[in-house]
Order: structure tokens, then sequence, then C-alpha cells
């Protein structure tokens, strides 16, 4: 079977329809289609069907689908082996970001990277708005993510992912608040406040509904946004109170204090996640582990 025809039908598994597919690797649905029937042939079994105005893998596509993965990985890991007797990474990696993942990490990131010559790395963020950050890892050769831990569509796709660091979620409030003479607060101290939230399955919205099952209390949510410095600029305002991460939350020339949250875990874990052909390369191996290395790094300068 021709290799290229079976990394279409990978494809086709992963963006879910020739036109997508197409638009992807710059050729025309119908030189897609083509390619694929020519592959079905090769495979003597029906590879797709038809659904409704679309095509569909068959059993038989799905697992077929599965070994083009293990050859891609197979390719690139004797490309990477050839690289590394040849010569030190090199060429383009990209790497995409959600907003405040790249705040911290991006500017000493880039002058780690800026001393490495023949290795140029191409960053872009991304709206925190998009569903599942493992749907970027096609068009991208690293995915910096944040959930709660290694997602269940990331163990679908086979994804590999390094975790980079952990960041605290903190108590929020404006300065002069009567809770910020504490050092520390507790889910009882902060249920009764009106809150400025977050779109709901944000993982700061995920620890206020840890609160509210503590409490056994719901919190009154006056507002959502998704943007952060929107909600700092409410919250210095007097509007409300907050959770929000540590590291990148402008306190005290903002008008605003932060504070620790006890009784309920609250952080957010920072992920570098990759297709696994694309994790065996030289170049992108290096460049996650300076962005790991400077995640760590990030994380002592800022110990809260």
């Amino acid at each position: 079977m021709d290799v290229r025809r079976l990394e279409l039908l990978r494809e086709l598994s992963e963006r879910g329809s020739v036109t997508a597919v197409a638009h992807a690797l710059h050729l025309t649905p119908s030189a897609v289609s083509q390619q694929l029937k020519t592959l079905e042939r090769e495979a003597g079994v029906p590879l797709t069907e038809r659904v409704g105005r679309g095509l569909a893998l068959t059993t038989a596509g799905h697992a077929l689908a599965e070994t083009a993965k293990d050859v891609a990985i197979a390719l690139e890991r004797a490309e990477a082996a050839w690289s590394e007797f040849l010569e030190q990474p090199r060429g383009e990696v990209s790497l995409t970001f959600f907003p405040t993942g790249g705040e911290m990490l991006l500017p000493g990131f880039l002058t780690r990277m800026s001393g490495i010559t023949g290795l140029r790395v191409v960053c872009t963020d991304q709206d925190p708005l998009v569903p599942d950050f493992a749907d970027l890892t096609p068009d991208h050769d690293v995915v910096v993510a944040d959930a709660p831990g290694v997602l269940p569509s990331w163990r679908e796709r086979h994804l590999v992912t390094v975790e980079l660091m952990r960041e605290p979620l903190d108590i929020v409030l404006p300065e002069g608040h009567s809770l910020s003479a504490r050092t520390e607060l507790s889910p009882a101290d902060v249920i009764g406040e009106r809150w400025i939230g977050v779109p709901a399955g944000f993982p700061y919205d995920r620890i206020l509904s840890r609160i509210e099952a503590i409490t056994g209390r719901e919190a009154e949510v006056v507002q959502r946004f998704v943007d952060n410095s929107i909600v700092e600029a409410v919250v210095a305002a007097g509007h409300g109170i907050s959770i929000l991460p540590r590291f990148t939350t402008r306190d005290r020339e903002n008008g605003l204090v932060t504070r620790p949250l006890t009784g309920v875990r609250s952080e957010r874990v920072i992920w570098a996640i990759m297709r696994p052909e694309r994790a065996v390369r030289p170049s992108v191996r290096l460049v996650v582990e300076e962005l790991r290395a400077e995640a760590q790094q990030f994380v002592a300068a800022h110990p809260g």
C-alpha cells in the first residue's frame, strides 16, 4: 500500500471529512476521494461508507487508519535517527499556546531558542474557547494546553503528553475587601460572596463547583467573562470576587489582592501535547525540553 494514501486515510479519521482533508493537504476533494478509492482496491475491503453527504470510515477503515499511524511513527523515527546521525536538530517547529500560557512561557522560551542555530520556532496563540486543544495537533507540532489531567480525547488519539508545570489558582479580591486581612481562605469564607466567573467548564469554574459541593451552597455568579483582564478590572472595581491563576494575575498595581484557597485542590496543569510521530523528531524533542525547562524556571521564580 502507498504510504501517502495511508496518510490520507489517517487524516480522514482525524479530520472527519474529505473536504477538511483536502483543505489541510492543499488537494482537491476529488483527488482525495480518488486516492482513497485506490487504497480501498489495494486493501480489498471497503474502507469508507457513505453517511449523508459525506464519508465515514468502516471498521476496517478505522483499523487501517491505526496502522497508518504506526507507519507514520516508524517513518518519523527512521528520519529522526538519520537526522541525529547527520546533524543537530534543525528546521521549523510550530507551537500554539492558550493566552495566559503564552504570557508566562513565551518570553523566556523564545530567548532560550534564539541561541540555537538551524532551528526556527513559529509560535501562535489560540482562543481559549477552543473546545478541545487536541483538535489543533494536526496543524501544529506542539500544542500547549491546560487541563486538570490527561483528557480522554488525548488518550483516544494516542497523543504524547508532557507535563510542563502546575499553577495554583487563587481567590482574587478587590483591595480593601474584608477578606483581604486573612492570609488564606476556605470555601466557607468565600461561598457567600458575589462572584465574577468564567465560562462553564473552564478550569477556574470547576474550582467554584467544588466550593459549592463542599459547602452545600450555590454560588451567586453575577457575571462571566472569557478574558482574565476583564475579570481583573471588574473585581478591582468592587463588583465581586473571582478565581484566577496565580502567576499571571496582576494584583496590587491593579487594585487586587490574591489569597490561596485551602480545603480544595485549586490548580491547573499545563501540558505540551503532540502527535506521536512528531514527538520523536529531534527538533520537536528539543523544543519540548526547552519549554519544560522554562516552565520549571518560571515556577521557581514565582514561588507565591
